[in-house]
């Protein structure tokens, strides 16, 4: 019996030792490293960061093609700054550039020019071989005509007297005019100029500026509302023609914008774009350059519940209200 209590003891005794040791050791704590850790041009995390001017962060849903249209872009150019091997490859939370990358810009400095030997000076006494008694004299001597005897006569008295008077008069002349240059000349004021404001410039008509036409005659289906409605849909028959609104050029052609269906992107400058959406044909490639009134696409109902065409003008990307831009019908 004494000797069960005692092993007893003995096992109590050491368990309790062994949890008092483990009592003195704190869990280690979990740290995810690398958190921010950036792979290609993916960010994790990057959705809490303010994104800098002239980057995109790709959000769900996006493509690369709804993002060039978002942005008023080509999205041709997007993939080029961007480098992109496959247009349809995108990542969430993927930086992409949605501006033209600025260019090494050379400055030309102006240096100054510096001679390598020094520069010589020569006074007068050493020019054309004169040696002179007077070092200082730096500048150059006039040689009067030299002098010489002439037989007396009538004529010759009237030229010595003629080119006295010539010279006396040249002397006069030259010490008039050294006298008036040290007149002092009174300052003249004048008024200072008013600076002119320049004339403010109006702004031109957007109908003026590009020359738009409605691309159907279709009655109004839905009219452009901010946040829900990007665009106007006009009714139409299947098949019915879809003409462009203005000159341009097709920036985009295909099925690669979900909710648009056959969609064809014309850029008119590069500030406007215009969107055809809903097609059942489209008629025109990408690059291929339009006329105002030429037909690019067929009315259809892809991606809509009837026949319809759904138009939208943007501004540098931005929706605009159609019907504020187009000519009154």
């Amino acid at each position: 019996m004494n000797t069960s209590m005692n092993a007893a003891r003995c096992v109590f005794i050491l368990l309790f030792a062994v949890l008092s040791g483990c009592a003195n050791y704190a869990p280690v704590p979990v740290v995810e490293r690398n958190s921010q850790s950036r792979v290609g041009n993916v960010v994790s995390g990057a959705s809490s960061k303010t994104v800098a001017s002239g980057m995109y962060l790709v959000k769900k849903g996006d493509t690369l093609y709804s993002i060039a249209l978002d942005h008023g872009l080509d999205y041709r150019d997007v993939v080029a700054w961007n480098q992109l091997e496959n247009v349809n490859l995108i990542k969430v939370d993927q930086l992409l550039r949605v501006a033209p990358p600025e260019g090494d810009v050379q400055v030309a400095v102006a240096k100054p020019v510096t001679s390598s030997g020094s520069i010589e000076t020569k006074s007068a006494s050493n020019v054309a071989g004169m040696n002179t008694t007077d070092p200082h004299t730096t500048e150059s001597f006039k040689r009067a005509p030299k002098g010489g005897k002439v037989v007396f006569s009538a004529n010759a008295l009237a030229r010595a007297q003629s080119n006295a008077a010539v010279n006396v008069t040249d002397d006069a002349a030259s010490n008039t005019s050294k006298s008036t240059t040290n007149i002092p000349v009174a300052p003249v004021t004048t008024e200072p100029k008013v600076a002119e404001v320049p004339a403010a410039t109006e702004k031109p008509a957007l109908s003026a500026d590009i020359g738009w036409a409605w691309p159907t005659n279709g009655k109004m289906l839905a009219p452009f509302a901010e946040g829900s409605s990007k665009g106007i849909d006009l009714a139409g028959k299947l098949g019915d023609p879809v003409h462009a609104a203005a000159d341009g050029v097709v920036s985009y052609a295909g099925a690669g914008l979900r909710g648009y269906g056959n969609l064809v992107v014309l850029r008119h400058n590069a500030t406007w774009l215009s969107v055809y959406a809903h097609n059942s044909k489209i008629l025109v490639k990408e690059k291929q350059a339009v006329k105002r009134g030429q037909t690019i696409a067929e009315v259809g109902s892809s991606d809509a519940e009837s026949p319809r065409l759904h138009f939208e003008i943007r501004q540098q990307g931005k929706s605009v209200d159609p019907q504020k831009i187009l000519p009154v019908r």
